[in-house]
């Protein structure tokens, strides 16, 4: 078990992404802190892992709120004693250009996109020291580099989440606090499929999706992604630090499609 007795918090882990890697976590034998704004949700996550055998408990807070961060961190300790992992997933897609986008879905997009990672970190941070060290894993996008241009804001707290992972693995990797990020590429999770199909595409759209965009034919799931982060939180990457694997089919720079009609 790569992640025996690591106790790791995974927000927004009630489905997607985050539902994927708190699984394959409590598999690879976490104490995994499910977190999310719908307790029902939340706790259906913690029973089904229990029921597996594995070990979990939940957090619940919104990360729109300053104050939540503080108080789920807390909520770690409390029930655990210790952070050993902190695994920055919640995040709001946010459709809209520049002419779409208001002051109010700017500012609400960075502050659970970017601006909830960097409190949870600077909650977590007394505890990893005390520790002698811990893991910070943040989720970011390929849209970090450019993005859609109607994903104006969420590509702009993704470019900023990128910012913010090598800055701190840089202040604090001599303390043993390694901070890296997954730049994902397009997954198919539960929320992804009803907004492409709100968006006008029919109920098989995965199975229609060009390999210009994905290659092997079909779209990553959640566990790619979990199995990718297990290393990050393990003690095989107990030396890497700032950095930023992207998690996509085809190569971010440079690439040059086929050319043709």
């Amino acid at each position: 078990m790569r992640l025996k007795d690591k106790v790791i918090l995974v927000t927004g882990s009630t489905t997607g992404i985050g539902e994927g890697m708190a699984r394959v976590f409590a598999r690879e034998g976490a104490v995994v802190v499910v977190h999310g704004t719908r307790e029902v949700a939340a706790r259906q996550v913690v029973d089904d892992i229990v029921r597996q055998k594995g070990r979990a408990t939940c957090a619940m807070g919104s990360l729109a709120d300053p104050e939540a961060p503080a108080k789920i961190v807390q909520t770690v300790i409390d029930q655990h004693g210790r952070i050993d992992g902190l695994v920055n997933n919640a995040a709001m897609m946010t459709r809209g250009s520049l002419d779409a986008t208001d002051a109010e879905s700017f500012d609400r997009t960075i502050a659970v996109n970017l601006r909830a990672p960097f409190l949870l970190i600077r909650a977590a941070l007394p505890h990893f020291r005390r520790q002698g060290g811990g893991r910070v894993l943040n989720i970011g996008s390929v849209n970090g580099y450019c993005g859609e241009k109607n994903q104006l804001a969420y590509s702009v707290s993704k470019g900023g989440l990128v910012t913010l992972t090598r800055n701190l693995a840089d202040a604090h990797g001599p303390e043993g606090i390694r901070v890296n990020l997954l730049s994902v590429g397009w997954t198919l999770t539960p929320n992804e499929y009803a907004l492409k199909k709100k968006e006008g595409l029919p109920d098989d759209w995965p199975s229609r999706v060009s390999k210009t965009v994905a290659p092997s034919g079909r779209l990553f799931s959640p566990e790619d992604i979990a199995w990718a982060a297990v290393y990050f939180l393990s003690d095989e990457a107990a030396l890497v630090n700032g950095s930023i694997l992207d998690l996509e089919q085809y190569p971010m720079v440079g690439r040059n499609p086929l050319k043709e009609v």
